[in-house]
């Protein structure tokens, strides 16, 4: 039996990806080795945060008693978690359950990519402006797949030109969906549509992070 570190649980829709604006059950676990300028978690990464420790059969026991399908494993850095293989066992084999992963793209991916299931990930790319960039692991884009994402989360014009390097350089376009999107008040969506229009950007899609929009941007359970 696998524990795992649990800061929240809620339900709420997600706000980003492929299933940005639908219902979805979240899982939050404790714990970051990233330390990102703009983080939005950043109470959820630190030594002293408060977290229960469940099993793979509680946090599989939520879900169900939820009544909703689509999954979000977060974080912090969910594949920090000792045993996260278990627990994608065990989700995977509901097939009306939907596994979304948001990894934050410094983890190897390779352990868990053959886990049956209707797992998916969604990489985050960090630009220069989270100060987090040297830590990415491009190695995981060979595992990718149509079904999955990868997020660059910019803060200025020179995150743009450095993204529209790393996704012409890795063909992501070709291997997952690319969403580029606004480090909340740091700069202007209209900027990121602006930009996407000069460079002829028609694959990647520009989002918003819904909920920050929705409710307060440090409201936490949602």
């Amino acid at each position: 039996m696998g524990k795992f570190h649990v800061v929240e649980k809620f339900v709420s829709i997600n706000g980003e990806a492929r299933q940005a604006g639908a219902l979805a059950a979240f899982i939050r676990f404790a714990g970051c080795n990233l330390n990102c300028s703009y983080c939005d978690t950043r109470w959820a990464n630190e030594k002293n945060v408060p977290y229960e420790i469940l099993s793979e059969e509680e946090i599989y026991a939520f879900i169900k008693d939820s009544g909703v399908c689509n999954v979000t494993l977060t974080g912090g850095e969910p594949l920090m978690q000792t045993n996260m293989d278990r627990l994608l066992m065990m989700l995977g084999k509901d097939p009306s359950l939907r596994i979304e992963i948001e990894t934050n793209g410094s983890i190897d991916i390779a352990p868990f990519v053959n886990i049956p299931g209707n797992i998916v990930f969604t990489l985050d790319y960090k630009l220069p402006g989270s100060g987090m960039h040297e830590a990415m692991k491009v190695s995981n884009y060979r595992y990718l797949k149509q079904s999955d994402s990868v997020k660059f989360v910019v803060s200025d014009r020179q995150d743009l030109d450095y993204a529209r390097e790393i996704i012409e350089k890795y063909c992501l376009n070709d291997r997952a969906t690319v969403y580029i999107s606004s480090a909340f008040s740091r700069v202007e969506p209209t900027e990121i549509v602006n930009y996407m229009i000069e460079h002829q950007m028609m694959r990647e899609k520009m989002q918003l992070q819904l909920h920050k929009y929705i409710w307060d941007p440090n409201r936490k359970g949602v």
